[in-house]
């Protein structure tokens, strides 16, 4: 029997990488709402004065229309506190001179850095800053400002996670992803223009207005106040406001044009319009991410609209943003009994609220959002439970969430005979309500997330129920859907996505169209996608389109290639809206490689390279390409280029190790393969060829390292094979 090296390449697939590449602090987002096509019409928020001086009082000291403002020595007299020592992040010291407005860096050498405070952002919870750098950036610094407890405090610290199982490492403050320019400035500003130069690498970034403007919302207003001022002269009524009157929006477009600041996703467009269909623009992460716990409690910022879309009443189309909140972001009922937000729907409830909720009306906990909305920190924000689903401290004792019962009582602090915790809360639940089916429900929800991503295939029929049942929730479907995707084993679960391709979901569409790209050998999957191209959905198209790449042209009738180059157009013009981010050049490389088009793939590596070089996938597939293209060495260089910046990364030990057993250099690849094999999904990969490559020397290690990956990967005949042959050229002991 001869075995040769299992050269196959081990590429992180663009619908992983597409995941991989949203931020894990902060909204990674395209447009500040109205698209540039009009832009010559947009007249200010303060041409709105004239008629509506009350609200535009109310918007302009409104945490929307401060969300940025000018640095200067009035805001810091009336809002900020001196910093009285200076503040030491590791080997580094600040200080902040408020009066000068600048923060000076101590570097370890001595170097001191001079950092001018230009910009504020935010002020509801906590106020970051902004300096400039090199290349037109605007960093955010390294200090942040709590308005809570007025002090100041590491500023990325605050957004670390805190992921046992792989440990988490603060950012520091110049990293690309605390650039304005990139990462935060839609939710901050208006009618931005970017202004990236790829070639320079470099920005000459302008907008029209700091805040969150009036036309942010209502779209460009010139012809709107000609048209007031025509009708007012005239004694007419204004029957056509030529402006988006959020009073013929549906619910659903109320939510989509909040949601693109407050949403954690990946854009496919950049120019939302207040009324457009937030999947035309956007894809939306979901509990496969972990800034969500597996029964859905958001363990990052503020990404509302992922548990909205959970909402019992927002699900009903009866509930939008705007009936709780006022465009300015003020909360409705501030000044009134804030259940009756809740009484329109919920009266018997609200009247019988101590019955209810088994608390005193009077008390915290007698408001309904207490237990249905519960607040919660992360980065020093705010931040509420927008999924409005009863408390379940059963889930959260069992998926380390946090219930509302717990987050009460630990406010509530003093001696406490009996441990309050999620184990002491879920008895009293279920005592309450021995009837209620919402503590089973999400308990049972956040147990198949929690099996998908801990890989528990022995769960994976109960996940292929759920996603197959009509009631089951959109948003946990398309988790377990892009989850299960890691199950190399698909004739086990794309039937089943087959089976409910014409979801009403546009995001579970978009998801199955990924996983079903996977393999274009089923002629039931080719047939969805093709469907999905005549889609009405633009997030649905190009993860169809994408999915296609590889398909053959001419098995294509006329008008369905003319559909697919049509979806291509967009899938492109996706990559486009995004020119500053390097995994929009590391997804078009995958999708030109798809497509055949090698020259056109390593260009978009390259680029993703350049742009950060800290960042492994890049290297490594552009190392596959050069190694299929005959280049070894070049794959080799590029896949030691990462390996600087990530020692321990499987992906790239395993494809370096392969790379140099494929020199010649057995002791090298053997090195690279063992640190590979740390990694479950490298595992077994990566012991077959140990095994190869110590075969023929120690029949021992290779009898071992070939059991593990019959072990690791069963259903793998040529990784059993392996291990038999060994055995029998050992005497079959």
């Amino acid at each position: 029997m001869t075995i040769n090296y299992n050269t196959r390449t081990f590429i992180v697939p663009a619908a992983m990488c597409a995941l991989a590449a949203l931020l894990t602090s902060g909204f990674w987002l395209l447009t500040s709402g109205c698209g540039s096509p009009e832009s010559d019409q947009y007249a200010g928020s303060a041409s709105c004065r004239e008629c509506h001086a009350e609200f535009y009082e109310k918007w302009a000291t409104s945490y929307h229309g401060t969300a940025m403002q000018p640095f200067t020595r009035e805001l810091a007299e009336n809002h900020l506190t001196p910093l009285t020592e200076p503040f030491v992040i590791k080997d580094y010291s600040y200080t902040v001179d408020l009066d000068r407005m600048v923060m000076y860096e101590c570097e370890p050498s001595g170097k001191t850095n001079e950092l001018k405070l230009v910009h504020a952002l935010g002020g509801k919870n906590l106020y970051n800053f902004l300096t400039p750098l090199e290349r037109g950036r605007l960093q955010v610094l390294p200090l942040a400002y709590d308005t809570g407890n007025n002090s100041w405090y590491d500023t990325t610290a605050s957004m670390m996670r805190h992921f046992l199982e792989d440990g988490d490492e603060a950012l520091f403050w110049r990293d690309p992803m605390l650039t304005f320019n990139t990462s935060c400035y839609n939710c901050h500003v208006s009618q931005l223009s970017k202004n990236y130069d790829l070639a320079t690498d470099s920005y000459k970034t302008e907008w029209r207005e700091a805040g969150i403007s009036c036309e942010s919302c209502h779209g460009p207003c010139e012809a709107h106040n000609r048209a007031a001022r025509k009708a007012a002269k005239a004694g007419l009524p204004l029957v056509d406001l030529k402006l988006k009157d959020w009073n013929q929006f549906s619910a659903e477009q109320a939510n989509h044009a909040c949601s693109i600041c407050h949403a954690k996703f990946s854009p496919i467009t950049d120019s939302f319009n207040p009324g457009d269909n937030y999947f035309d623009h956007y894809d939306l992460t979901c509990f496969e991410n972990r800034d969500f716990s597996p029964d859905g409690r958001d363990l990052g910022e503020n990404y509302t609209f992922t548990l909205a879309s959970m909402s019992p009443c927002v699900k009903s189309g009866q509930l939008d943003c705007v009936f709780c909140h006022t465009s300015s972001g003020r909360y409705r009922f501030a000044n009134e009994n804030p259940n009756q937000a809740c009484a329109q729907c919920h009266q018997e409830r609200v009247n019988t609220i101590s019955e209810h909720s088994r608390h005193s009306a009077a008390g915290s906990a007698g408001k309904c959002i207490a237990c249905h909305m519960p607040t919660t920190a992360f980065a020093r924000m705010q931040r509420c439970d927008h999924s409005m689903r009863p408390p379940s401290p059963a889930a959260s004792r069992l998926y380390g969430s946090k219930s509302a019962c717990v987050i009460c009582h630990e406010k509530l602090g003093g001696e406490k005979e009996t441990p309050q915790d999620e184990e002491w809360a879920s008895g009293f639940v279920k005592q309450w309500h021995p009837a209620s089916t919402w503590q089973p429900r999400i308990v049972h929800e956040g147990g198949l997330v929690a099996a998908a991503h801990q890989q528990e295939w022995t769960q994976l029929d109960a996940m292929l129920q759920f996603i197959q049942n009509p009631g089951s929730d959109a948003i946990i479907i398309t988790s377990l859907i892009r989850l299960i995707q890691i199950n190399p084993e698909r004739e086990l679960w794309v039937p089943a996505l087959q089976n409910v391709a014409d979801h009403e979901s546009p995001l579970v569409r978009s998801s199955i169209a990924v996983a079903l790209g996977q393999d274009l050998t089923d002629p039931a999957s080719v047939r969805a996608l093709l469907n999905y191209l005549k889609d009405e959905r633009r997030l649905v198209r190009v993860r169809a389109a994408a999915a296609l790449a590889r398909h053959p042209r001419e098995s294509l009738d006329a008008p369905t290639l003319q559909l697919l180059k049509k979806a291509e157009t967009e899938v492109m013009a996706m990559f486009a809206a995004t020119p500053d981010s390097w995994s929009s050049y590391y997804n078009q490389g995958n999708y030109m490689l798809d497509r055949d088009d090698p020259l056109a793939a390593m260009d978009a590596y390259k680029i993703a390279m350049k742009l950060r070089p800290d960042v492994v996938v890049s290297f490594v597939n552009a190392a596959v390409l050069a190694s299929r293209q005959g280049d070894l060495d070049q794959g080799i260089g590029y896949l030691k280029q990462a390996l600087r910046a990530e020692p321990e990364n499987s992906a790239v030990n395993l494809n370096l190790g392969l790379a140099l057993a494929e020199k010649g250099d057995r002791e090298g690849a053997l090195k690279c393969l063992r640190v590979a094999m740390k990694d479950p999904g490298c595992r077994a990969q990566a012991a077959f060829n140990c095994a190869v490559l110590v075969g023929e020397s120690d029949l021992e290690k290779a009898i071992q390292f070939a059991r593990i990956a019959a072990e690791t990967q069963p259903p793998n005949r040529q990784y059993t094979e392996a291990l038999q042959y060994f055995v029998s050229r050992r005497g079959g002991r």
